[in-house]
């Protein structure tokens, strides 16, 4: 059985979601499990076929002509610096962590580690990133993947990190509601007493 691991070798490590999967990994996952075809790799083109099909034994012929017309070259993401307003929604959408800056100061693009997945430019509410082509991918697609994995972890780190953070908030709103009530009931417990006290006194008198 063909590994995840050799089927994702063979993919460009953009993670641009072009295939309508979630990354490369995902994609790869896919096709291991007989899910998905070989032609979904834009950024992969012809090269990125042929390779998944050597992997998979699949004949590669019938994807050629689809697989050709939907290729796009490789590409890099520009910032217009003196544009960019520093909203940081390029940062969150760059799935391999190739945009650096801080809110509300100017964003650069690591060249060397941008794939030229796109997918900064659309979150960007000013319109200064543009899409350049090139020759040849500028980036090392196992650097690549191993930043994408990386991004990934931080990630789920970061929501196990809130979601623990909101069930400790929400045991200690309990426990501070549960020493209200007990001490309300206690409360209730001594005026419930002193009235009795009181109405067995008016009945002695």
């Amino acid at each position: 059985m063909i590994s995840v691991k050799e089927i994702d070798a063979c993919l460009p490590q953009t993670q641009c979601g072009e295939c309508d999967f979630d990354g490369c990994r995902p994609y790869a996952e896919a096709m291991a499990q007989g899910q998905a075809t070989i032609d979904r790799c834009p950024p992969g083109g012809i090269e990125t076929l042929r390779s998944l099909g050597q992997v998979l034994s699949i004949d590669p012929t019938p994807f050629i002509k689809q697989v050709k017309d939907n290729t796009r070259p490789p590409s890099t993401a520009i910032i217009r610096e003196e544009e960019c307003i520093g909203c940081t929604k390029c940062i969150q959408a760059c799935p391999v962590d190739a945009i650096v800056g801080s809110a509300k100061t100017m964003h650069s693009i690591l060249e060397q580690e941008c794939t030229g997945c796109g997918l900064c430019v659309e979150p960007c509410p000013v319109d200064c990133i543009d899409m350049v082509e090139l020759e040849e991918p500028a980036y090392d697609k196992a650097l690549a993947r191993d930043r994408h994995l990386a991004r990934e972890v931080r990630l789920l780190k970061a929501t196990q990190d809130k979601q623990r953070v909101y069930r400790e908030k929400r045991q200690l709103v309990a426990k501070t509601e549960d020493k209200e009530k007990d001490k309300i009931a206690k409360t209730d417990f001594i005026k419930e007493a002193l009235a009795r006290v009181h109405a067995k006194k008016s009945q002695l008198g």
